[in-house]
């Protein structure tokens, strides 16, 4: 696999067309939002459904909330906003008046991570995937490129109970090319296999995990990259395999390792086969800077990763 020329792909233009094809044939779907019409990519869906888009302003528990009441009349309401907004200001909302309730909402949690750059630590997203994480039973989907993402979306439109989805802001590559479905729910997708290192990314951080591997095998290192597309429930199976097949695990996320990704990894190797691991991600307030500079200055690179690589072989040596 290559990733040299292809083009890159801003998931929430897929994400909007998607919706509106959702829409089109199913009356039930419905929108709320937060005043984020323009960021969520949603002017034309408010254009051709003007009655099934509920802008509830700067009020995120109540957009919530009203999603809440709006899944328990048999409609099917997509909850888009800004993911720290959603998440944080709206997790009490989401814990008690969706998750336990077990409302069919689907929570789509936009610009996620550090896509927001210069606006700065009031609108980073970093902790919302562990947030959601200790909620129970609270199924976490990371797309990781167009495909993945209107197939995601499509999956959870047509799926019974809550979904929290994280839709990427800044282009990246497509990961999915050759894969027929490009999104399988509750399963880690296997991208390249290899023996001595295993490589877990999620969403925008997999084409450099892929671009990692590449390096890698030029070095005659043998790179398994799994994309873990859904983060809640677990591809036990995959992550474990990659335990007992491998000599390390490495983990990518654009989020807090504790409680994240790294985290959720780590609890299970740990219980079942351990080995050693390195966790690259985000481990304190991020600074303001553009996307790319915020990447760099956590280790987010496919340099960091292939280091990372090699000094846990050389450890295990």
């Amino acid at each position: 696999m290559t990733l040299s020329k292809i083009e890159e792909f801003d998931n929430r233009i897929i994400f909007a067309k998607t919706l509106i094809k959702l829409a089109q044939e199913n009356p039930k779907i419905v929108v709320v939002c937060n005043d984020s019409i323009g960021s969520s990519n949603l002017t034309e869906f408010r254009d051709l459904f003007p009655e099934r888009l509920i802008d509830v302003g700067i009020a995120e528990q109540n957009m919530v909330g009203i999603a809440s009441g709006l899944a328990n009349s048999g409609l099917i309401p997509f909850v888009c906003a800004a993911s720290p907004f959603l998440t944080g200001r709206a997790l009490e909302q989401i814990k008690a008046d969706v998750v336990y309730s077990r409302a069919n909402v689907k929570l789509c949690g936009m610009s996620p991570g550090v896509a927001y750059g210069e606006l700065g630590p009031t609108h980073h997203s970093i902790e919302d995937i562990a947030w959601m994480r200790a909620l129970d039973s609270l199924t976490i989907v990371l797309p990781a490129d167009e495909m993945q993402t209107k197939e995601a979306l499509i999956w959870a439109a047509n799926t019974e109970g809550p979904v929290f989805m994280r839709i990427g802001r800044f282009k990246v590559p497509s990961v999915s090319q050759g894969m027929n479905p490009a999104f399988v729910p509750n399963k880690a997708m296997r991208i390249i296999d290899g023996t001595d290192i295993s490589i877990i990314a999620a969403g925008t951080l997999v084409s450099r995990a892929i671009e990692a591997a590449l390096q890698l095998k030029s070095e005659g290192i043998s790179a398994r990259v799994i994309n873990l597309s859904t983060v809640v429930p677990l591809d036990r199976t995959e992550i474990l395999a990659a335990a007992k097949e491998t000599k390390g695990i490495i983990t990518v996320e654009e989020s807090v390792t504790r409680g994240g990704i790294g985290g959720a990894i780590a609890e299970l190797v740990v219980q079942n086969n351990p080995v050693p691991m390195k966790l690259l991600g985000i481990d304190t307030f991020a600074p303001t800077g553009s996307a790319s500079f915020l990447l760099e200055h956590f280790g987010l690179t496919a340099i960091n990763i292939v280091n990372s690589a090699r000094e846990l072989l050389n450890n295990g040596e």
